[in-house]
C-alpha cells in the first residue's frame, strides 16, 4: 500500500482537529507546556517556595486576627479589598458573619495565587500571563458568590420570595438549554429585527460582490460636506453595531450632520469561502469600495474609518496605497484597532506556535472558524461579567437582564474563513509583521510609517480585545503629519457606541504633530485632562475641519453603480 507525501500530515491534522472540537480550539500541548514551565521555574526557586509558604501563614493569621476584631466591631475595615473591577462582594450582606469570613478568605487565596504565578525568575512572560489567567479562572469557579449556600444575597432573595427566584432560575435555565440545543438566539432578540428595529438608517446598496455589499446612506440635508466617508467594520460581527437603534446609531449621527456616509456590509462566509485571504478582503472590500465611491462622488478624497479588525485591514490598505502613490484618502480614523500587536492583551495567551497550529488544523478541517468557538474565548476574557455574574443573576437570583440592541447584536455573530483567520493570527498576532515591516502586500513590504494623512485613533479604557495601550503604539509607528489619540471610557463595543445623550461618558484627547517628542501612554494619561461627555462630537468636529466646504448632496448611486436594494441589504441577514 502506498501513501502520498502529504497523507500522513492530513491524518495528523484530522486527529488534532477532532481533539480541538472537544477543547474549543485550545491546545492541550500548549497548556501542558505552560504549566510545566511554571512548575519547573517554581521547583528551582526554593527561596520563592519558602516565601510563598510564609505568605500563606501570614495571610491565615491575618484572617484570624481580623475575624476576631470584626466579631467585636462589625464595622471594622476588611483586611483585603476586592479589585476595583470586581463587583461580586459589593452588597452589604457580605459584611455579615459568616459571609464576611468566607469572602475575605477567598480574596486572600486569590491574592496568594497571584503571588504564586507571577514574578518567577526565568518564567516567560507569555507563560506567566497564561498561568495567572488560568489560576484566576479556576478560582472564579469556586467563588462563594456562585453558590446558594455561600451567597448571602441569594439566601436573602430566596427567603424573601419563598424560593420563587430559584423556580424562575430553573425556568431560565431550561429555556437557555432549549435555545442552545435548537440553535436559537437568546429570548428577547426578536425585539431587535435587522432592518426594522436596528440598521434602519435610510440608504441603498450601490455595489455588491462576493464578499461585500456597499451601502450609501441617504443624505440628511440638501447640502453636505464635499468629502465622503467610508466605514470599514470588522467582519467578525455584523456591521450594524455602527447603525444600531436610531438613538445610538453612529451612521445616523454623521448623516444628520452633513456627512456622506458609505458602509461596507461583509458577507457571512461559508465552507466554500475557506480560501479567502486577507488580501481578498483588502481588494474586494476596501479597494473596490473606494473605486465605487470615486465614481459616485468624483474628484474628492475620502475619509476612511476602520473599526477593530476592519481598522487593522484599513491601516494595511492605507500603508500600501501610500507606498504606491495612491492619494485617494483624506484622513484615517481607527476605532479600537491595533497596528502593533506586541501588547495585544489577554488574547495573546491563546496565541503561540502550538496553539495556533492546533487552531489552524481545526479551521482546516471545518473550512471556517465557527461563531461558538470564537465567542467562548471572548467570554473567558471577562468570565466574571459574561459567565459567572450572568449565571448568578439569572439562575440563582432569578432575574433576567433585559435584552438591549447591543446584546442582540452581540448574538448575531459571523464565521471566519480558514485562510484569512490563519493569516491574521499568524502574521499579525503571532509575528507582528505589520509593526516590524515584514508584512507584504502585492509581494512588497508595507509599513504604517508611509501613511501621510491625518490620523484619528480611538482607544477604550476597558478594552479586552484591543487594549488602549496597544492601540496607542500607533504613535511609535506612524510618521503622519498629525495623530490625534482619544481615550474614551467603556469597553471594546460600549466605548465606541457613545451617543451624546448617554450620561456618565468621558474622554481624553490630544494631538501630536510630526516631529513632537514621543510620550509614553502612562505619561499621556497623566497629562491629558479628562473631558465630560461623548467623544462623537469631538471626532465629528475633527472630520468637519477636514471635509471641505458644503456642496450639493450627491445622488445615491450613479449610472455605473445603480441602487441594487434598500439598506441594510441582504448580506447582513445571512445566518
Amino acid at each position: 500500500m502506498f501513501f502520498d507525501d502529504t497523507q500522513h500530515e492530513d491524518q495528523d491534522r484530522l486527529v488534532r482537529a477532532s481533539l480541538a472540537g472537544l477543547t474549543l480550539g485550545i491546545s492541550p500541548a500548549s497548556v501542558i507546556l505552560t504549566y510545566l514551565d511554571w512548575l519547573s521555574s517554581l521547583a528551582l526557586s526554593p527561596g520563592t517556595q519558602t516565601h510563598l509558604v510564609l505568605k500563606a501563614m501570614k495571610k491565615q493569621l491575618r484572617l484570624i486576627s481580623w475575624a476576631s476584631h470584626s466579631a467585636l466591631n462589625p464595622d471594622a475595615e476588611p483586611c483585603i479589598e476586592p479589585l476595583p473591577q470586581d463587583r461580586r462582594f459589593r452588597d452589604p450582606a457580605w459584611r455579615l458573619f459568616p459571609y464576611n469570613i468566607i469572602y475575605q478568605s477567598f480574596l486572600l487565596k486569590q491574592q496568594w495565587w497571584y503571588n504564586a504565578t507571577t514574578g518567577l525568575r526565568g518564567l516567560s512572560p507569555h507563560h506567566e500571563q497564561a498561568v495567572e489567567f488560568g489560576a484566576r479562572q479556576w478560582l472564579d469557579v469556586f467563588s462563594p458568590s456562585n453558590y446558594l449556600l455561600t451567597n448571602p444575597v441569594v439566601i436573602r432573595k430566596t427567603l424573601k420570595s419563598g424560593g420563587a427566584n430559584l423556580l424562575n432560575g430553573m425556568q431560565y435555565w431550561c429555556e437557555d438549554i432549549q435555545n442552545h440545543t435548537l440553535g436559537k438566539k437568546p429570548k428577547g432578540t426578536e425585539n431587535y429585527v435587522v432592518g426594522r428595529d436596528v440598521a434602519v438608517t435610510p440608504g441603498k446598496v450601490v455595489y455588491r460582490n462576493h464578499l461585500i455589499e456597499l451601502i450609501q446612506y441617504s443624505p440628511g440635508s440638501e447640502k453636505v460636506y464635499s468629502t465622503p466617508l467610508l466605514i470599514v467594520p470588522a467582519w467578525i460581527m455584523k456591521y450594524y453595531i455602527l447603525d444600531l437603534s436610531p438613538h445610538n446609531s453612529l451612521v445616523k449621527y454623521l448623516v444628520e450632520r452633513g456627512h456622506t456616509v458609505f458602509m461596507i456590509s461583509w458577507r457571512n462566509p461559508t465552507v466554500e469561502d475557506r480560501d479567502l485571504g486577507m488580501d481578498d478582503y483588502r481588494r474586494q472590500g476596501i479597494l473596490e469600495s473606494l473605486d465605487v465611491i470615486g465614481d459616485i462622488v468624483p474628484h474628492q478624497k475620502i475619509h476612511a474609518v476602520g473599526y477593530c479588525l476592519g481598522g487593522t485591514l484599513l491601516a494595511i490598505t492605507a500603508s500600501a496605497m501610500a507606498r504606491d502613490g495612491d492619494d485617494r484618502l483624506a484622513s484615517l480614523t481607527l476605532l479600537a484597532a491595533q497596528t502593533d500587536f506586541r501588547e495585544a492583551g489577554e488574547l495573546m495567551m491563546f496565541i503561540d506556535e502550538k496553539q495556533l497550529t492546533f487552531l489552524e488544523d481545526l479551521m482546516w478541517a471545518q473550512g471556517i472558524l465557527d461563531t461558538k468557538q470564537m465567542s467562548g474565548v471572548f467570554q473567558l476574557l471577562r468570565s466574571n461579567d459574561l459567565i459567572w455574574s450572568r449565571l448568578v443573576n439569572e439562575y440563582l437570583l432569578g432575574t433576567r437582564q433585559p435584552i438591549n440592541d447591543l446584546i442582540a447584536w452581540n448574538s448575531d455573530a459571523t464565521r471566519m474563513p480558514y485562510r484569512m483567520h490563519s493569516e491574521y493570527l499568524r502574521n499579525l498576532f503571532l509575528n507582528n509583521d505589520l509593526a516590524e515591516g515584514r508584512l507584504r502586500v502585492d509581494h512588497r513590504p508595507v509599513t504604517v510609517s508611509n501613511i501621510q494623512v491625518p490620523i484619528f485613533c480611538v482607544g477604550t479604557e476597558w478594552d479586552h480585545v484591543a487594549p488602549w495601550r496597544s492601540t496607542y503604539r500607533l504613535n511609535l509607528l506612524s510618521d503622519a503629519p498629525e495623530i490625534t489619540f482619544l481615550l474614551t471610557n467603556g469597553g471594546h463595543n460600549a466605548g465606541i457606541i457613545s451617543p451624546p445623550e448617554y450620561s456618565h461618558r468621558h474622554y481624553r484627547m490630544a494631538t501630536a504633530i510630526q516631529g513632537d517628542t514621543y510620550i509614553d501612554p502612562d505619561t499621556w494619561l497623566e497629562r491629558t485632562p479628562r473631558q465630560p461627555g461623548s467623544w462623537w462630537p469631538a471626532w465629528q468636529s475633527w472630520l468637519a475641519e477636514r471635509s471641505g466646504p458644503f456642496a450639493q448632496s450627491p445622488n445615491v448611486g450613479s449610472k455605473s453603480y445603480p441602487s441594487l436594494a434598500d439598506a441594510p441589504g441582504s448580506y447582513v441577514h445571512q445566518e
